[in-house]
């Protein structure tokens, strides 16, 4: 969506803050010895108070009210009694919703507590190259060349990016024009952002896969060659200057 005025501003603000605050608290919440099942009840409730209902189960009938992914899982991964979290484990949640009309998406992924499996370097690699995309955003900016920005900047930490996953625009709904946000340049795409748009800029950043395919369940997607994924994910503003990130309490860029 385009904002034209301050009522859809104050809404995706308000949308905007429902989500970035359960991932926030879900985020502090997330312990070994926990079921997916109970962190995504946990966020459950925080949305509910919002009044917020939750986007993936809008959209597409998603199982569970938030994306909860572990280890090998790269996304969509379905919270369940059976998916226990433990010491080292690298975890994503994806918090997307909608309130009063207006939708909003945020992401991250963190270590359950010790890094024992040597995670970070990979975490932190995804939210320094989400960062280095937002500042590089704005109105006039060809859509391709944050995509070639995201790629160089995982190429030269030793990471690949998986190549059909991307952000989107979002809004009126969970996924709008512009789609089809990649993590790479594709040379064939002209687009470029618009002032006043509204966005969801986020990473796929990974070690060894370069494409997500799906599992059985028809939700959770791994790699192609397997190995960790680490994504960021925040909903933004695209302006003349530097871009509003409506997420921006999420903290996930702390």
């Amino acid at each position: 969506m385009s904002i034209t005025n301050e009522s859809e501003l104050i809404g995706m603000q308000k949308a905007s803050e429902a989500v970035a605050y359960t991932l926030k608290e879900m985020t502090n919440y997330a312990q070994p010895g926990m079921t997916t099942k109970e962190l995504d009840e946990f966020g459950a409730k925080i949305l509910s108070d919002f009044g917020a209902k939750s986007a993936p189960y809008l959209t597409y009938g998603f199982p569970g009210w938030t994306c909860i992914s572990v280890d090998n899982e790269f996304c969509h991964g379905i919270p369940t009694e059976e998916r226990v979290l433990k010491e080292g484990d690298l975890i994503n949640i994806d918090v997307s919703a909608e309130l009063n009309g207006f939708w909003a998406d945020n992401g991250g992924s963190f270590i359950i507590g010790e890094d024992i499996h040597q995670h970070q370097k990979l975490v932190d690699a995804s939210k320094d190259i989400l960062e280095k995309a937002i500042n590089s955003i704005k109105g006039g900016v060809k859509i391709a060349d944050i995509g070639w920005l995201m790629e160089t900047e995982a190429k030269k930490r030793g990471f690949k990016v998986i190549k059909n996953l991307a952000g989107h625009g979002i809004g009126r709904s969970l996924h709008e024009q512009p789609d089809d946000l990649l993590n790479y340049k594709n040379r064939y795409d002209s687009r470029r952002f618009k002032k006043n748009s509204v966005v969801a800029i986020e990473t796929f950043i990974s070690t060894t896969s370069s494409l997500a395919v799906e599992l059985n369940d028809g939700w959770t997607m791994v790699g192609n060659k397997g190995g960790y994924m680490a994504q960021h994910e925040h909903t933004i503003i695209v302006t003349d200057g530097k871009p509003v990130i409506l997420t921006e309490m999420n903290g996930i860029l702390n």
